[in-house]
């Protein structure tokens, strides 16, 4: 099924979705990939705010390449996932709503999806410069010294992803290969 869903995110939007639907998202979305993710740990760690609040926020694992002329971003693709898998938990758990990537998720990232209400896309991988048409803004908010890694605010416009792993932890990656796996 195709849904339209503004950002952020709330559990009644959530709730409705379904491994396989295909959804364009509209509004904020945050960037961090394996740095930004560690900085962000080490201040939990020390019991520091974020310098980005997670409450109903989608977090696109991507680290952009430079901007073209009268872009706002270069490159958009997103990022393996499962590089953020120890870091995951902790951000959900306070309140993270979506993330976006590609590939496989850990047995504690999908516990914490299920325990918190949250939902994991995945964007297109190889397509950064299709996807990076849907962004109509970024600006750099946090972790500068990051480069490519910093945390960026993004605006997005119909941003095209698919639910991989939804509310309830039903996981596409795994369906998917249920169904067309051929019977001997």
């Amino acid at each position: 099924m195709d849904r339209k869903i503004t950002t952020p995110l709330t559990d009644d939007k959530i709730k409705e979705l379904r491994a396989g639907d295909y959804v364009y998202l509209t509004g904020v979305i945050y960037t961090a990939r394996d740095a930004a993710h560690k900085r962000m740990q080490e201040a939990l760690d020390v019991q520091k705010a974020l310098p980005v609040e997670m409450q109903d926020n989608v977090i696109y694992y991507m680290g952009p390449s430079p901007a073209r002329e009268g872009r706002p971003i270069g490159s958009a693709g997103p990022t393996t996932a499962s590089r953020m898998d120890k870091y995951t938990p902790a951000l959900l758990d306070l309140g993270l709503k979506g993330m976006i990537g590609k590939g496989k998720r850990s047995r504690e990232v999908k516990e914490a999806i299920v325990r918190n209400g949250a939902v994991y896309f995945a964007a297109v991988g190889g397509a950064g410069a299709v996807l990076s048409r849907c962004i109509t803004r970024s600006e750099v908010v946090a972790y500068d010294d990051l480069g490519t890694e910093a945390i960026r605010k993004l605006q997005v416009e119909n941003f095209p992803v698919i639910v991989v792993i939804d509310s309830l932890g039903n996981d596409l990656y795994e369906s998917a290969v249920k169904k067309y796996r051929r019977e001997k």
